[in-house]
């Protein structure tokens, strides 16, 4: 098991939160690797925590598609597979042109400055080197979008999937050659909304996931 990772403490959130960001980043960074055990024992004793907090953590990566349970073996890192893949974004497709055609309808000019923020800060984030910086305000773009619909189950279901997206997020921004496209991407939908013209923001958002899609895939297959 990799030792590089440690507690990453935050006195606002419960020791059991704590834990679960703490192995979450872990497995997002690749400090803990695709099939690698998680013992609860060992993690426990590394994090200088009791098994109770280690053990909520894993069911809660379980939720989120990051661990698998196995039996005789326990709880291992999740791999990342094509048909996993295929199967959260067909879902996130039909999810996302149903958000943003609802956005198109309701948004409002507060939240199309939000937006041109977030896509501007997204932007100012491909300048660096921190990937999950980067994950994070493409997370955060979206979010506006999804808060835009003013459908609380659909911003819940969203969310779900966000979280379910994650590695494969992040596996998409380390090609730095999609860095442009998916800034283009970004303006393109921006300007569907503003001018709220539903049927071209969900061309541009299948196509924008399309995209996404095909590079991670191609991405996965070259490791294999």
């Amino acid at each position: 098991m990799v030792e590089a990772f440690q507690l990453q403490m935050n006195e606002y959130l419960p020791l059991r939160d704590v834990v679960f960001q703490t192995l979450r980043q872990a497995i997002l960074r690749g400090e803990l690797k695709p099939g690698e055990r998680l013992m609860e024992i060992h993690l426990a004793q590394k994090l200088g925590v009791s098994r109770t907090p280690v053990r909520e953590a894993i069911r809660k990566l379980e939720l989120e598609g990051l661990v698998l349970m196995i039996p005789r073996k326990g709880a291992v890192v999740a791999e990342i597979t094509v048909s996993d893949l295929e199967d959260v974004l067909e879902v996130r497709s039909a999810l996302e042109e149903l958000a943003v055609k609802c956005a198109c309808r309701k948004i409002t000019s507060e939240q199309i400055s939000q937006l041109k923020e977030a896509a501007e800060a997204f932007g100012n984030s491909l300048k660096g080197d921190d990937i999950s910086a980067c994950a994070q305000a493409d997370e955060t773009f979206h979010g506006v979008i999804y808060q835009a619909t003013g459908n609380r189950r659909l911003v819940q279901m969203l969310s779900n999937l966000r979280e379910q997206m994650y590695r494969y997020r992040v596996e998409y921004l380390k090609d730095r050659q999609s860095h442009q496209i998916l800034l283009q991407e970004h303006r393109e939908i921006m300007r569907a909304l503003e001018r709220k013209d539903e049927e071209a923001a969900a061309r541009i958002t299948a196509i924008h996931i399309e995209r996404q899609k095909e590079n991670i895939i191609n991405s996965l297959t070259k490791k294999e």
